[in-house]
């Protein structure tokens, strides 16, 4: 399977910060270490290192890559890929599928994806600042290719 770039992995770990303890997130699900939605049955109530909250987020990461290799059908550069990766991290399979941004990339309008991430700037029914800075970021490494 391809593997997102430590450059991915760093950029997801930049927007959803690390948290020792389980916080509530703007969608509502509780969440620990750098955006883990915490799951029937598991116990945090210890909290979370940061050594360990990066292996919880490789493993969550796995099963993001797969969806996105799912999802999209056109070759990706690595900029490509860890873009496509955070976003769909960050905002779950359903919106990568049912997006605008997954048809013009499966069509090979490459060029469209920065605009289209953009549009993924709403929470709770308001543009939120740290999902702007995210998705530039995103259109950022998007465009780097490598």
């Amino acid at each position: 399977m391809r593997a997102i770039t430590d450059k991915g992995i760093a950029l997801i770990m930049r927007f959803e910060g690390f948290s020792p303890t389980i916080y509530i997130c703007v969608a509502g699900y509780p969440t620990i270490g750098y955006g883990h939605r915490v799951l029937a049955g598991e116990d945090f109530s210890q909290g979370i290192s940061e050594p360990q909250a990066k292996a919880v987020l490789l493993r969550d990461v796995q099963a993001t890559q797969v969806a996105v290799l799912r999802l999209i059908d056109v070759p990706l550069s690595n900029g490509h890929y860890d873009a496509l990766v955070s976003f769909t991290y960050n905002l779950g399979a359903g919106a990568l599928q049912r997006s605008a941004l997954r048809r013009c990339i499966n069509r090979g309008e490459y060029e469209s994806a920065p605009a289209q991430l953009m549009r993924w700037v709403w929470a709770a029914g308001c543009r939120q600042k740290g999902l702007i800075a995210r998705r530039k970021a995103e259109a950022v490494r998007y465009c780097e290719g490598t």
